[in-house]
């Protein structure tokens, strides 16, 4: 396993590195669908234990996977397989769950929000809190308190780096001069590269800034792993936020598969010849700190992880990107 520094700081975080979001299960917030499919805590714990056991160090949570589950969950394995929290990497984020407050960027509702992740999380700080999103209200009201929040947790030594999440460059933009963070963490795959395509404009606020970038969805939710029949597209449970995605229905699923087999010529067939492709092609954009696929069992943990001794030269990032286009 390698390992990437976050921004100029001190920290340093596997090149593959483990989403938890799935730990959430089946999920809902304000009436939308936001989890994934329930999980087996012994299959995630043998999943944690594949992944420490190849050097992965950091684990990417959120207090809306599962409303607080997945960081309880995370916990408790840790502990069940004897490894001090203190020893790995753990961010989380708040910004999709408000509770009772009007907004989820009100600083006190932050603040609230902060102090159960660490609860959650059986954890005395974290080592990097986000803001889930860019989306501060009307003329960005919460922009200003959401960033003076962070700076008090970040004093009082609540958090370690304050990061910054968000869907599109203009949120990033907007957002980066007053929150001032570290890390940034988006949306990042072979379909969709957009964010951290070298000469692009988030890419030019990263070198200027000197941040890096975690990316999330690296798998393109497995799209990229070929296990989707477009004959039989996948049925999704309610509460499952695939199941009113677009791109898992029969039509766009046999869109992609002529692609996915040009890439399985040449990169090879397998789940893990296909999960080590779509890792590293994101790994080679430049700024990039490290990628946080999702698990469910120790067998999709593995299939992560043989991306750490795989790489790609230039001429096959090419002819992914040209393939997918």
């Amino acid at each position: 396993m390698k390992y990437r520094k976050l921004g100029q700081s001190d920290v340093e975080v596997s090149e593959i590195s483990f989403g938890c979001w799935t730990m959430g299960g089946l999920n809902w917030v304000d009436g939308i669908a936001n989890g994934w499919a329930n999980v087996n805590e012994d299959e995630i714990a043998e999943g944690v234990k594949a992944a420490l056991d190849a050097g992965v160090n950091h684990f990417d949570n959120a207090d809306v996977y599962g409303n607080g589950r997945a960081e309880r969950m995370l916990a408790r394995v840790l502990k069940k397989l004897g490894v001090r929290s203190e020893s790995v990497i753990i961010a989380s984020k708040v910004g999709h769950f408000r509770g009772t407050a009007e907004n989820a960027y009100d600083p006190f509702h932050i603040r609230r929000q902060c102090e159960q992740s660490l609860r959650n999380l059986q954890r005395e700080y974290l080592d990097i809190y986000y803001l889930h999103h860019g989306d501060f209200g009307p003329n960005a009201e919460y922009l200003l308190g959401a960033a003076g929040a962070l700076d008090d947790l970040e004093r009082e030594g609540k958090i370690r780096l304050k990061g910054q999440s968000a869907y599109s460059v203009a949120d990033f933009e907007r957002a980066v001069p007053v929150v001032r963070p570290t890390v940034l963490q988006g949306r990042a795959n072979a379909l969709d590269d957009d964010l951290i395509a070298e000469g692009g404009p988030l890419q030019a606020l990263m070198e200027r800034e000197k941040l890096s970038f975690v990316a999330f969805s690296p798998l393109a939710q497995a799209r990229l792993l070929d296990k989707y029949d477009p004959a039989r597209p996948p049925q999704f449970e309610p509460g499952d936020t695939r199941k009113a995605n677009p791109a898992f229905t029969g039509e766009e699923l046999a869109k992609l598969k002529p692609k996915l087999e040009k890439l399985k010529a040449r990169f090879g067939g397998t789940t893990e010849d296909l999960s080590a492709m779509a890792l590293n092609f994101v790994l080679a954009h430049p700024h990039v700190a490290c990628v946080i696929p999702g698990f469910r069992n120790a067998r999709q943990a593995e299939c992560n992880l043989v991306a750490a001794n795989r790489s790609l030269s230039a001429e096959d990032v090419a002819f992914i990107r040209e393939t997918l286009a």
